[in-house]
């Protein structure tokens, strides 16, 4: 089996990456805050998003706060395993020698 085998291309992007990086340690985000964190335009964090969220790695919640729109991400069980095991094989891709 090859070293890289277990290295999930979803995360290849680095907002993808940081996405699955707060979620995992935060039981949600909203739009505004992995905006910020990310340093990622409106668009640019919008695809990623729907990405992960298509492939079932995330959940999207959307509702008003008062009369303005919230989106509220949270990562899956699904998603939370994928990230682990996508970890899990930089590491050991890390320390090969």
């Amino acid at each position: 089996m090859s070293i890289i085998t277990n290295i999930n291309k979803v995360f290849d992007h680095r907002i993808r990456l940081g996405i699955m990086s707060i979620l995992m340690v935060n039981e949600y985000a909203d739009f505004n805050t992995l905006k910020e964190l990310l340093g990622a335009t409106d668009g640019n964090l919008a695809s990623h998003a729907k990405a992960l969220e298509k492939a079932a790695y995330i959940s999207v919640e959307k509702q008003f706060i008062g009369r303005k729109p919230n989106t509220r991400y949270a990562t899956t069980k699904l998603g939370r395993a994928a990230f682990k095991k996508h970890i899990d094989a930089l590491e050991k891709l890390i320390n090969t020698q």
